[in-house]
């Protein structure tokens, strides 16, 4: 990994640094303590160095710039989140530098675990919220001496939130919860404000931020996740799950992206996922927007990867009565959709696992459409004479490829259709 890019007050870096770590899914009732170490941190000397792919990294980030903690905060590729109250004050106010990592072209391995190599031998300190056993970071950390653990195990065995609270919540904490939201402050400081287990406020601010068929769509990604069993499924790993954080007609560049990554056997792919009370009569246009579907297919080019569609129709979002999956690449028509019915969980499994013999083929595929524009599109006839007239005159099957902007191996099964190989 190297530096990309720098923004802020790159003065921070040369300070006594101290990074915060932490596995992706921290439980809640570790927030507590997390917090507290934050509201300790000596913010005189120091600079707290975090990132923000999960939700505690992201809240910790939040506290601390609440806090006015001098910050470092490492992003790797493009940094998307310009618009936050609190990164715009933070930088403003010398208290903030963010720094954009890149891969280098002889790195190996994935860009989280290569991203934390690197920071873990630039800092003083290591402090850790929650941390996986079995996860990446445990590993990383074995044999260090600088760390410390905000958790032992019996913390993590035993410690718990306090019981929630059981009356409603009231119009005026509603509002200032909305606020707090909405300003970036964090679940730090509405915790602080309103006094509500962390928990508690997490599903308060999705019922209040969420509208109806947000919530569906949630709804729904819970039962896949629950579906696909991951703890239990070897195979199959989650690499990434989006989360949509949006005001009325703006909505951030990740948006854009499918809901999830995964990982089955080493290999990856993308799925979008819907629920609807019925297939619409027009797919394309009620279901995925052509713009919609260049998102995906770019995700596909950019993330060389398949990007499939997990459509759940009738019942409710979290029991659908039936599922339809299909690969949404201009190859595959979405009208086609009606013919790709799962009728179970274990066929939707070999579907996936069978997905994987032709997945070599759609990544060759992709590519050959970047390099021909017409590659694998539909011949005409006016293409057919043509062909048959220029190969019988003696040109070379490289002459062809630049004029019909079809790679080797079209121009050589056209041909042979045609009779003429």
């Amino acid at each position: 990994m190297k530096v990309f890019q720098t923004l802020g007050n790159k003065a921070l870096w040369k300070r006594e640094k101290t990074l915060f770590l932490t596995s992706r899914q921290a439980p809640m009732r570790c927030y507590e303590k997390v917090f507290h170490w934050v509201e300790e941190f000596d913010k005189f000397s120091g600079c707290a160095v975090c990132f923000n792919t999960s939700e505690l990294e992201e809240e910790v980030l939040k506290a601390l710039l609440v806090c006015r903690v001098p910050t470092t905060l490492v992003v790797t590729g493009r940094f998307h989140d310009t618009y936050n109250v609190q990164i715009e004050q933070a930088i403003k106010e010398n208290r903030l530098l963010i720094l954009v990592l890149q891969r280098e072209e002889n790195d190996k391995g994935y860009t989280a675990r290569l991203r934390n190599q690197y920071v873990i031998g630039q800092v003083q300190h290591i402090v850790c919220g929650y941390i996986n056993p079995n996860g990446s970071i445990y590993g990383l950390l074995a044999g260090l001496n600088n760390i410390t653990r905000l958790l032992d195990k019996e913390d993590i065995r035993m410690a718990a939130e306090q019981e929630a609270k059981q009356y409603r919540w009231t119009v005026a904490e509603d509002k200032r919860l909305l606020r707090l939201f909405y300003e970036d402050m964090g679940i730090y400081t509405i915790h602080k404000a309103i006094n509500r287990p962390y928990s508690t406020i997490y599903k308060r601010i999705k019922a209040l931020t969420m509208n109806d068929e947000v919530l569906k769509g949630r709804e729904f990604e819970d039962y896949v996740i629950n579906l696909f069993d991951l703890p239990n499924n070897k195979k199959l790993t989650l690499k990434e799950w989006r989360g949509d954080k949006s005001l009325p007609g703006v909505y951030p560049e990740s948006n854009s992206a499918p809901d999830f990554v995964f990982e089955y056997d080493g290999k990856p792919f993308a799925m979008e996922c819907k629920w609807r009370n019925h297939i619409p009569k027009n797919i394309e246009k009620e279901l995925l927007p052509a713009e919609r579907m260049a998102s995906f297919q770019q995700f596909s080019t950019e993330r060389r990867m398949p990007v499939y569609l997990l459509l759940g129709i009738g019942g409710l979002p979290n029991d659908p009565d039936s599922l339809y999956f299909t690969c949404l690449d201009k190859e595959f028509p979405l009208e086609s959709l009606h013919d790709n019915i799962i009728p179970s969980k274990e066929c939707l499994m070999e579907k996936i696992g069978g997905l994987f013999l032709t997945a070599k083929h759609f990544n060759h595929m992709q590519e050959q459409k970047a390099l021909y524009s017409n590659a694998y599109k539909p011949w005409s006839e006016e293409d057919d004479a043509l062909l048959t007239k220029l190969y019988k005159e003696g040109t070379s099957i490289k002459e062809l490829m630049s004029l019909f902007q079809r790679n080797r191996g079209g121009i050589a099964a056209r041909l042979r259709k045609l009779g003429l190989t």
